[in-house]
């Protein structure tokens, strides 16, 4: 009897070892030197640890880890941020990084080469099942940091923020802070304009004829400063996700105030006869808009608040008289890039001209 009481608790101690010894080297679920965050597209993606080299494959990515002072972790960006003059100015490593994603597809060796912890995309790069699985087959955690709006705008850059970690996160809210003091600014001064007070603008985006849907980030962003975006409820020509309105369109919409964000195009509609007879035109009221670390009001631009005070003290100058915008500019990179601008430096931003590398075939 003793023998069999003996013989059952070894058998008993083997077994209580052989289950701890499995369940020491059962993989847990979960990496301690890992976190979780929910991305822009509501996908849950896990961030290591330490991020030290981040791939921007959408600009706006790249111009908010410039705002965060992360970016010396950029290995790998898309070419239209070697284009923003300023950006390079102040991140000069920029123009040594590689370009692995061009006309919306991934180079996958370019990526390798890069050899992110982290990668960035925007929301149509997330949706493509072909782009992503070249992400993914190589281990590499993909976040995705895109809006439609302002509220979503100053969440991708909490997002990112918390990729990042550290002194980014409260970069990252300082930002947001400031952003929704312009929006609540520019709301509270302009809440009491009738529609008839209100003015009609026409936005152009890039090209003269491209402008804005109504779930953009433009469209919010303007209906915050007071004004009536023309082209918002529209029946638009939707050509590789850009929206168009015909020239026949806008003669019909006959706004008071155009805008443009790229660099010549305010003066072609000015001096081009098709655009004749428009009020803007005949009244001179086509205005160039700023261009800084990226082009304000731009869809992907980090200085939306800035573009709102703009946009303000441009058409409500007498509700907006104590605005400063030559002050606010220089705050703002201060502030946020950690760079003191010179009286040149603002006059070109706000000039819009000369801030950007033309593109070219």
């Amino acid at each position: 009897m003793k023998k069999r009481i003996i013989l059952l608790i070894a058998l008993l101690c083997i077994v209580f070892f052989l289950s701890g010894c499995w369940k020491a080297n059962e993989p847990s679920g979960t990496d301690e030197q890992s976190f979780e965050i929910i991305d822009s597209a509501g996908r849950s993606v896990i961030i290591p640890e330490k991020v030290e080299k981040i791939a921007c494959l959408y600009a706006f990515t790249g111009h908010a880890l410039g705002l965060l002072e992360q970016d010396d972790k950029i290995v790998a960006v898309v070419e239209g941020l070697k284009r923003d003059k300023l950006f390079v100015k102040l991140f000069p490593d920029i123009d040594n990084a590689l370009v692995p994603f061009t006309d919306g597809s991934i180079n996958i060796e370019e990526l390798i080469k890069a050899d992110p912890d982290v990668v960035f995309v925007r929301s149509d790069t997330a949706s493509n099942e072909q782009e992503m699985k070249k992400i993914s087959e190589l281990g590499i955690p993909a976040v995705c940091a895109d809006y439609t709006n302002m509220e979503e705008q100053i969440q991708a850059v909490e997002i990112i923020g918390k990729v990042c970690g550290g002194d980014a996160v409260k970069k990252a809210e300082a930002y947001t802070k400031y952003y929704r003091k312009c929006i609540a600014l520019a709301e509270e001064r302009t809440k009491n304009l009738s529609a008839e007070e209100k003015i009609k603008v026409y936005h152009s985006v890039n090209e003269a004829v491209r402008t804005d849907s109504e779930d953009s980030l433009s469209a919010d962003w303007m209906e915050s400063a007071g004004v009536i975006n023309v082209s918002v409820d529209k029946e638009l020509n939707l050509v590789e996700n850009k929206n168009y309105a015909s020239l026949e369109q806008i003669f019909i919409w006959d706004p008071e105030v155009i805008i443009a964000n790229e660099e010549g195009v305010a003066n072609y509609i000015l001096t081009d006869s098709k655009w004749k007879g428009l009020d803007a035109v005949n009244n001179r009221t086509v205005y160039q808009m700023p261009v800084g670390i990226s082009r304000w009001g731009h869809p992907g631009s980090i200085e939306t608040p800035l573009a709102i005070l703009w946009l303000d003290k441009t058409l409500y100058p007498d509700l907006f008289k104590d605005i400063d915008l030559y002050k606010e500019t220089k705050n703002f990179y201060k502030t946020f890039f950690s760079y003191t601008l010179s009286d040149q430096d603002v006059k070109d931003i706000l000039s819009g001209t000369g801030m950007r590398i033309k593109k070219t075939d």
